[in-house]
């Protein structure tokens, strides 16, 4: 029976613990957290990201957790609206196979479907990483060591593992911060059932209002020093950036202030590498390709990944470092126009001006017609394909 020691309990590493076990191999999964972490920010499963949960077998029960579609409200800078866009514009866009739910529900059913098959250690974290041609010798922090056919760093975007294992200077730090967080109960001034998107320049305020426990904000700022901000922590940091909005958004600030432990807050950044693995270790996920939040598809893309990695190893048997890269050589162009999307996404979230947020504005109400909308579904379509 093959091993493979997956470092991360994330998207990343569950999906692939997941798929690996699926396939016959025993796996350990090593998380730097004391336990299970969650975030409230929506995540869009379609194309590959959709195919992939659906041969994982997660579709019954990640559809008992589907956002469905709503109405989203547009709004001037004291919650006023300018206009909506319906859900068939969003329907349009994603297509009828095309899953809505928050990160942490779909982290919880990775979690739930791995239970009972690998074995998951929290607060542990890998001390050495060597590797020759047949095994790799990964030491943990437990004291424990673990010889095994394949090490997966599933780490995410500040990955130890790479940095141990392919060194440091791959990560491009943008100039933009992100929060996110779940929100108790809805907050005043969000329609039922819909959301309320500020859009202004270098910044953009979300908050979506579907019910008790099914609502979240999401607030993404340029900002000239990502480290000066992150050391002031989300509550300061998001406060001084848009406490002069109305609209929902100082109820946000009211719940993010009672629960700042909760939220994800960090500088966006992207992995840039020329190569995913060496030897028997391999990256995946934000750890290799992060391509931000700003493209829209990092967890459909970490599904996929490691679903294509459990293909690539099944047919290339002992073989290793062979399945590695032809899984790279398949993957990768997906993850460089994910990035490139992502690059020029930073104008749509962080307009740097308000002439850039009216034409915006005209792009979106473009959309929002309805000769437009079939236009926008094939379009998308083609770029999922």
């Amino acid at each position: 029976m093959k091993r493979a020691v997956i470092v991360g309990a994330g998207i990343a590493g569950l999906a692939t613990a997941l798929r690996l076990e699926q396939d016959g191999w025993r796996t350990v999964v090593v998380e730097r957290a004391p336990a299970r972490r969650s975030s409230g920010y929506l995540v869009n499963l379609i194309g590959p990201g959709y195919d992939a949960a659906e041969r994982l077998g997660l579709l019954p029960a990640l559809a008992a957790h589907d956002l469905g579609l709503f109405t989203t409200v547009l709004v001037r800078d004291d919650g006023r609206a300018k206009f909506a866009v319906p859900s068939a514009v969003a329907e349009a866009a994603l297509g009828q196979r095309a899953l809505s739910v928050f990160r942490g529900d779909l982290e919880s059913t990775l979690f739930d479907a791995v239970g009972g098959r690998a074995e998951i250690r929290f607060g542990t974290t890998v001390t050495s990483v060597d590797q020759d041609a047949d095994r790799v010798r990964v030491v943990l922090s437990d004291g424990t060591t673990e010889h095994a056919d394949l090490l997966v760093g599933a780490d995410g975007v500040h990955s130890a593992t790479r940095t141990a294992v392919f060194g440091a200077g791959f990560r491009v730090d943008l100039p933009y911060l992100v929060g996110a967080f779940p929100l108790a109960h809805p907050v005043a001034g969000v329609p039922e059932s819909s959301a309320t998107t500020f859009i202004g320049p270098g910044r953009t305020a979300a908050l979506v209002n579907l019910g008790p426990q099914r609502s979240s904000a999401f607030f993404t700022y340029r900002c000239p020093d990502p480290v000066a901000d992150l050391g002031r922590g989300p509550v300061d940091a998001l406060g001084a950036a848009f406490g002069d909005l109305g609209g929902g958004v100082p109820d946000a600030l009211r719940h993010l202030e009672k629960d700042p432990a909760g939220a994800y807050f960090d500088a966006v950044s992207q992995v840039v590498m020329p190569q995913w693995s060496t030897g028997r270790v391999v990256l995946l996920g934000d750890a290799a390709w992060c391509v931000t939040l700003f493209a829209g598809h990092g967890a459909a893309l970490a599904l996929a990944g490691a679903d294509q990695l459990g293909a690539a190893l099944a047919r290339h048997g002992d073989d290793i470092p062979a399945a590695l890269t032809g899984w790279e050589a398949a993957l990768r162009p997906e993850a460089t126009k994910r990035q490139a999307l992502a690059r020029r996404g930073m104008l749509q979230y962080a307009p740097p001006s308000r002439f850039h947020v009216w034409m915006s504005d005209l792009t979106i109400r473009a959309i929002t017609l309805p000769g437009i909308r079939g236009l926008v579904r094939r379009g998308i379509e083609r770029a999922n394909r």
